[in-house]
């Protein structure tokens, strides 16, 4: 039971920690179990479908960013499976960044646009990394050994899914 207000139950210890309730549902309901994945599987199905991806790319792009956590959170401000950034996530109309359905959609969304925009899955990936203003600057990948390692990691993720 998570609760936010004093409890006196027979059988039950009450345990005080730092996060409000709010925050400890979300990690309730966002932790790692067959049933959420089952249904990150169907999110990544129906968006790759709704925007004519390669849902191996998709898979690819979340298993890099995110590892598959639902609530993961970078130090840049990156939410989600995705890893969306808030601005982003605004972008495309998104109510709740670390809601699994619509991070998908938007991310989905977002690199479809990036493909769309550069015809090219290295360059579109380099931006979804580092930004598109980073591609435009170094027109092409960005010298930055981070969105190196990330465009060379997430090709290689995507093949692996493409072949399972």
């Amino acid at each position: 039971m998570v609760t936010d207000r004093p409890i006196n139950l027979e059988g039950f210890v009450l345990e005080q920690n730092q996060i409000d309730a709010r925050t400890a549902g979300l990690s309730l309901r966002y932790q790692d179990s067959e049933q959420n994945r089952d249904m990150i599987e169907r999110h990544i199905r129906n968006a790759a479908y709704l925007y004519d991806m390669d849902s191996a790319l998709i898979k690819a792009v979340i298993a890099q960013e995110s590892a598959f956590k639902i609530d993961a959170r970078s130090h840049k401000g990156a939410m989600g499976l995705m890893q969306l950034m808030p601005g982003t996530a605004k972008q495309y109309q998104v109510r709740d960044i670390l809601d699994p359905k619509q991070n998908i959609y938007a991310g989905t969304q977002h690199l479809r646009y990036l493909l769309q925009r550069y015809s090219n899955l290295s360059l579109a990936l380099a931006a979804y990394n580092a930004g598109e203003g980073a591609v435009a600057k170094y027109q092409g990948i960005p010298p930055y050994r981070e969105t190196q390692n990330y465009v060379t990691q997430v090709m290689g993720r995507y093949q692996q899914y493409k072949i399972n």
